[in-house]
């Protein structure tokens, strides 16, 4: 496929209050981060092998991925294989909301698999893009986003209170609630060091194996999680890479492709532009 037939598309429902977003025909690596919301996506071509949570997985073509929030994953295309991907993200009040409406509780959803192979759900989550994209009525596009949610929640999740995560300790979660109030600084090893007992190599490792993602990839996602609501919000890309800490616009530019896969400005646009 010759390189000027990629394509990236992304819209925002105000009415389900969720991302769609495609992926067509992109050779893009994506680095290891996580996302602070729910994501529920399909390979719709090409392949893909993913790193998500220390589990490896090869994807191909009918595959779902589920991922809750803050999985940490990253991913990279097999051979020359393009990637055609279409995936909602959730807001996980969104999700919550919509959970209690399914199962008449609340009820705080955990993805007990994070890939479903050949899966028969994946068809639904086209339904709902595509809803989404005609943009259907308001009735349409809520009972095929609830048939996925159900189909989803009945088969591969869990209330979350059962789930028996490893929470960093109190050191490490110190570290990131720094971070996520600093994250406009240029926040340095040895600032983080001054916070705890650790050596640096220590630091890094067992930050690293707690979170998921080293601290400077953590740094960088919960900036391009900040920078996400300030574009949403409409301030301009150029001040938000300043509030966010980045050292220019072009650096920024370069970062928030690199993750959501879009520009600032392109994502901007979703919120601002009526299709």
């Amino acid at each position: 496929m010759p390189g000027n037939q990629e394509q990236r598309h992304i819209y925002y429902d105000r009415d389900l209050g969720i991302e769609a977003y495609q992926l067509s025909g992109i050779v893009q690596k994506f680095p290891n981060h996580f996302h602070e919301f729910y994501v529920i996506g399909f390979i719709e071509g090409g392949k893909r092998h993913l790193w998500c949570k220390g589990q490896e997985y090869d994807l191909s073509a009918g595959d779902l991925v589920l991922f809750n929030a803050r999985d940490n994953h990253y991913c990279a295309p097999v051979g020359k294989e393009l990637l055609d991907y279409r995936a909602l993200n959730i807001n996980c009040d969104v999700m919550s909301a919509a959970a209690k409406g399914i199962t008449g509780k609340d009820y705080v959803p955990h993805f007990t698999q994070n890939v479903i192979y050949q899966s028969e759900i994946a068809p639904s989550v086209a339904d709902v893009y595509d809803a989404i994209l005609a943009d259907a009525p308001k009735l349409q596009k809520e009972e095929a986003f609830f048939h996925l949610l159900e189909q989803v929640l009945q088969e591969y999740a869990a209330p979350n209170k059962n789930i028996s995560d490893s929470e960093p300790d109190g050191q490490v979660k110190m570290l990131c609630t720094y971070m996520e109030e600093h994250l406009g600084e240029n926040i340095s090893l040895d600032d983080l060091l001054s916070m705890t007992s650790f050596g640096k190599s220590y630091l890094l490792r067992s930050f690293t194996k707690q979170v998921g993602v080293s601290p400077y990839r953590y740094l960088q996602t919960i900036r391009i999680d900040k920078a996400k609501k300030l574009l949403e919000q409409g301030v301009e890309p150029i001040d938000v890479a300043c509030m966010t800490g980045f050292s220019d616009q072009s650096h920024f530019t370069n970062f928030f492709k690199g993750f959501i896969g879009v520009t600032p400005k392109q994502y901007q646009r979703i919120f601002t532009e009526t299709r």
